[in-house]
This record gives structure tokens, C-alpha cells and sequence, in this order.
């Protein structure tokens, strides 16, 4: 059982809790354990936050100068593939100061430079790794112990890790411990944003000089049958954050950006939306009537652009009536938005793909 999910936000959905909040409570009742000598069935904790939260534990043992205690993570409503994760800490106490904290089953290890974290330690991440050694420290403080070793596993981390990023940010073996508030917010676009920012980092740590941003899977894997003398780590999804992955990249003095996506998101980006989510951004069929039009489309055309469903539709219309040259337009388009938003510096290369993954349009056609 794990701690009761925060109130309702705006939206009616259901938070939780982060990983390394888990963690830190779990760890924070290991020590608790040893201390007083007493089984416990639940934890008060604070949150990096510094809000207050309870946690109930799946498994609370001793035996000897160890304690282990568990948490099922509860992600609220969020589409978290760790939401229903058994957290463990196995808290050793030691006389001499200092609490080390150990990644063990199920928890990466990180093998990639441009994280924030050692090569060869645990994915553990700062505040997460803070928040724990604050909680043990506080129950440290009445007994004579001055230290401890905390060693978190995730049972499963391996698996679950297959459905993340890890393994392309070299981070092997498991999941990442994180977490900078303890809270975890439905569908939150700030843990999207951070993954863009955090892939393009180490990137950059590891000497890619070209990357390539794509708004999602199948975009992706058409991008690196297009360009496959590139690496895999020069593949980044930004999802709708294509503005966000521009400017990162210009940040870190990428030396050159190639964006490869389909009609209905580089519709929106050309007509100069930096973050396409549908229900932020709708594609704007009059953009795109007068982008036909400056190509010379009939007057019938741009009147069935204007009306048209969606933006593969306005493909298939001018596909139709031969009016090829809008592809590249819209390519160019997005090239020229994504520039100025980055800065005016950054070389961009934007190409269009239809859903079979053949290229339609790319705009500049030689690279920079």
C-alpha cells in the first residue's frame, strides 16, 4: 500500500509521488527501525518540497544492525511506467559520520558523462540523494550512531527501465531515482521538458556536434533510416517541445540541428508555434491557404485548404492537384521560426516525412 495521492489538481486528475521521495521515506523508516528498535507499519516524511507526507510500507524487517523497508510508488493519475514500484532501502547503521547511499538491483548505473552524477555510481539523483540523507540524518540524531549505508533497489527497475530513455542517456541496468519536489503531477510537461533539456546534455557532454530533434516515435524512427550515419544518442524526441529543444541546443553550441516531422506538427511550427500540443496549438488552415496561394494554388484549391479536416488532408488536396512545392515551403517555414527562436545562430535543417516515412519536402536541401 503507498501513500494516498495529493488532492485533485485543476484538471481532476490525481498526483503522487516521485521515486526518490519513496526512497527517502522508506529509508527514513529503515533507520527509524534500528533506532528505536520497533517494527513501524507507516512513515511521516518531508518532501524536497518541504511539505509533509505519510507513507504506508509494504515490508518493514530487521535483523542485526540492518532494517529494510518498502514503498509502492503511487504516480496518481500520471501515465508512469514506475507507478506501482516496489522502492526497498536496506539501511546499515555505522558509528562513523557520514550516510552513503548505494544503488543496488533494479537501480541504473550510470555509465555516461553530462548528467550530474558520477560515472559508475548509482542513477540517483541530487536532490533525491539530499532529501534521503536529510531523513536519515534526522532520526541520527538521538542515537549514538553518526552514520549509515543506504542501498536502494528496485525490484523489476530493469524491465520498467525499457520503457524510458535510460539506456540511451547511459544509464544501464534499471531506473533513475528522481524526483525535485517528492511530487509527481499528471501528463507534466516540466518532467517532459527536463528529459529534452537533460538528453541534449549529454549529447553535448559526449562530443555529438549534430543531433537530430523529432516530435515522436514514428518520426524518429524515420529519421534514422534517413540520416543512419548518425549515432543513436543524436536522436532526441522533444515531443511538443520543439521550441525548448532549439534553444537547448543553441545553448550548448550544437553545431547543427535537423528536425524531421510530419504535416500535422510542422504545419504548426511553421506557422510559428514553438510548443505544438493539440490542445494548444490547432493547426490554422488559413496559414496554410495562403502558403498554397504564394505558390500559385487555383482559387479552388485554397478554398478546400481553408476547409480541409486536418493538415495530412491538406496534403492529400495538394498532393492531388499537383502543387508539390508546399512541403518544402512549410519546411522552410519552420526553419526560419525555429532560427529566430533560438537565437538567429543555430544551423537548422528541417525535412517532412509522410506516415510511410518517405521524404516529401526538406528545406535547406544541402546541408549548412
Amino acid at each position: 500500500m503507498a501513500a494516498h495521492g495529493l488532492p485533485d489538481n485543476r484538471k481532476g486528475l490525481r498526483t503522487g509521488y516521485t521515486t526518490g521521495a519513496c526512497a527517502a521515506a522508506a529509508a527514513k523508516a529503515a533507520t527509524r527501525v534500528l533506532v528505536i528498535g520497533a517494527l513501524l507499519s507507516d512513515i511521516e516524511t518531508t518532501l524536497p518540497n518541504r511539505t509533509r507526507a505519510r507513507f504506508a510500507l509494504a515490508r518493514c524487517e530487521r535483523a542485526g544492525l540492518r532494517a529494510i523497508c518498502s514503498i509502492i510508488k503511487d504516480a496518481g493519475d500520471d501515465p508512469d511506467c514506475t507507478n506501482g514500484a516496489e522502492v526497498i532501502a536496506e539501511v546499515e547503521l555505522r558509528m562513523e559520520p557520514g550516510i552513503e547511499i548505494r544503488g543496488g538491483s533494479g537501480v541504473a548505473t550510470v555509465t555516461k558523462a553530462g548528467l550530474g552524477l558520477e560515472v559508475g555510481g548509482p542513477a540517483i539523483n541530487p536532490v533525491p540523494r539530499r532529501n534521503m540523507t536529510e531523513m536519515v540524518q534526522e532520526e541520527l540524531t538521538a542515537s549514538p550512531y553518526r552514520g549509515a549505508v543506504v542501498t536502494i533497489t528496485v525490484p523489476g527497475g530493469e524491465e520498467m527501465a525499457k520503457h524510458t530513455t535510460n539506456a540511451r542517456l547511459g544509464l544501464i541496468g534499471g531506473i533513475s531515482i528522481l524526483g525535485t519536489t517528492g511530487i509527481v503531477r499528471p501528463y507534466s510537461t516540466a518532467a517532459f521538458k527536463a528529459s529534452v533539456m537533460q538528453e541534449i546534455e549529454v549529447a553535448a557532454a559526449n562530443g555529438l556536434r549534430e543531433l537530430v530533434l523529432t516530435t515522436g516515435g514514428k518520426s524518429e524512427q524515420y529519421a534514422m533510416a534517413l540520416h543512419a550515419h548518425l549515432p543513436e544518442q543524436s536522436f532526441i524526441q522533444v515531443g511538443d517541445f520543439i521550441g525548448v529543444g532549439v534553444k537547448h541546443c543553441a545553448r550548448r553550441n550544437i553545431a547543427r540541428v535537423i528536425i524531421v516531422g510530419m504535416m500535422g506538427k510542422l504545419s504548426k511550427m511553421a506557422a510559428g508555434k514553438m510548443q505544438t500540443h493539440a490542445a494548444g496549438s490547432e493547426v490554422d488552415m488559413e496559414f496554410l491557404s495562403s502558403l498554397a496561394a504564394d505558390l500559385g494554388a487555383s482559387q479552388e484549391l485554397i478554398g478546400a485548404i481553408r476547409q480541409a479536416n486536418t493538415a495530412r488532408h491538406v496534403l492529400e488536396l495538394c498532393r492531388t492537384a499537383g502543387l508539390v512545392g508546399i512541403t518544402s515551403r512549410i519546411c522552410q517555414q519552420v526553419t526560419e521560426h525555429c532560427s529566430r527562436h533560438a537565437g538567429g545562430t543555430l544551423p537548422i535543417q528541417v525535412c517532412l516525412v509522410d506516415f510511410s516515412g518517405a521524404l516529401l519536402g526538406r528545406y535547406p536541401e544541402a546541408a549548412e
